[in-house]
């Protein structure tokens, strides 16, 4: 790639961050509650429930325009690199680092790639459920969040709660519903001195219900 085409390619994709970040502000006035953790430059794994494909682009418009420079989603590689234009929208566009949940080979590893992105001093969102769920509960985690923690111990991990964007972007839908959102950015969590993996996801998954501002909800 020539240094004109390379430099048109990144003048795009911070088009095209600035303009879904300005989106998302104008369809949901999304507001950003620091409880616990505040805005940094430090590198961070964000780890969120997820109900919708609109999910990071909430989260992602909370941060600064620093750090949503250096700060990418991992998304499942079986949708999103279904066809050429999915899998141009997702890495070329939105910078997404796509992973296969059935992996067979040693260079498909999903902590693999994704220490190879923190390696580089970037951030990383993440859906620890491992799939969007539309029910009213938290599935189980899923073991990777534990996984990159014991790896790359230094890189914090902050849960994040995503208000209402099941029903600004349903499944199946394109069109943005204009509605009122919240992200709920939660204290750090790490991996005590011995604690088991499955003792650890659940301490994870905990911290992320209690980040849940309906006031209905059921511990």
């Amino acid at each position: 790639m020539s240094k004109l085409a390379l430099r048109t390619f990144t003048l795009l994709q911070t088009a095209t961050s600035v303009g879904l970040s300005a989106l998302a502000w104008a369809v949901t006035g999304v507001r950003p509650i620091w409880s616990g953790s505040q805005p940094s430059d430090r590198q961070r794994i964000y780890f969120a429930n997820h109900t919708s494909h609109g999910d990071f682009i909430l989260l992602s418009a909370c941060l600064s325009e620093k750090e949503r420079a250096i700060t990418h989603a991992v998304a499942a590689a079986e949708y999103w690199g279904k066809s050429r234009l999915r899998r141009f929208i997702a890495e070329d566009m939105l910078s997404s680092v796509l992973i296969k949940r059935q992996w067979t080979r040693p260079e498909e590893n999903p902590i693999s790639i994704m220490l190879s992105v923190l390696d580089q001093g970037h951030s990383l969102i993440i859906f620890p459920e491992g799939t969007r769920n539309m029910s009213d509960e938290l599935l189980p985690f899923r073991s990777g969040l534990y996984n990159l923690s014991m790896a790359r111990p230094d890189v914090e991990l902050i849960p994040c709660w995503i208000e209402n964007m099941s029903r600004v972007l349903p499944k199946g839908q394109f069109l943005p519903v204009p509605l009122l959102c919240r992200v709920v950015f939660g204290a750090p969590v790490a991996v005590a001195p011995g604690e088991e993996r499955r003792a650890f996801l659940a301490r994870a998954r905990e911290a992320l219900l209690a980040l849940d501002p309906r006031p209905d909800r059921d511990d």
